[in-house]
């Protein structure tokens, strides 16, 4: 009987003071996710190598919340990952340094100046529908037919990736 109410006590007392949120905090859920990469034809003016990540179906994550790992040790022997997200792409900076850990594989012009169109990493919230969309310039890792990059979204309050895509370029 005492072993009864010692248990139930320990119970209440978790439930009531929040123990079990840093326990069980679970990552977000992405039941689908497709992806694309393009190409990047020979030459140094080639504006092509776009990587887009569309979340399909599951949980909607706050991209503050999140950062990408791109693995093109394969293709360049570069890996880079963004961090720092969402990028502050609508004051006249797309990807800055301040969002780039490991090598720089990351076009950081804006739109209007050629850069990649605004996407998920420059809004608050990563929802199904809408697309990571970034680009890997030719002059830094030039991306061929047939040659493939890992993609990964990473959760960070949990640490667990949400999303794995091996993309193709095609």
């Amino acid at each position: 009987m005492v072993a009864i109410v010692v248990i139930l006590a320990a119970t209440v007392s978790v439930f009531t003071l929040g123990f079990t949120d840093d326990i069980n905090q679970s990552s977000p859920l992405v039941g689908q996710s497709t992806g694309t990469l393009e190409p990047n034809p020979s030459g140094s003016g080639s504006d092509n190598g776009f990587v887009r990540i569309r979340h399909v179906a599951g949980d909607t994550i706050q991209t503050d919340d999140m950062e990408i790992v791109v693995d093109a040790t394969d293709v360049c022997g570069k890996r880079g990952r963004l961090v720092n997200l969402p990028v502050d792409g609508y004051s006249g900076n797309a990807i800055g340094s301040t969002n780039i850990e490991g090598d720089d594989i990351f076009d950081g012009r804006p739109p209007y100046f050629g850069g990649p169109e605004y996407s998920a990493l420059h809004e608050t919230e990563y929802v199904a529908g809408k697309e990571i969309l970034f680009r890997i310039p030719n002059t830094d890792c030039p991306v061929r037919n047939g040659d493939e990059v890992i993609v990964r979204v990473v959760h960070t309050p949990t640490n667990s990736v949400v999303i794995e895509q091996t993309l193709t370029a095609t």
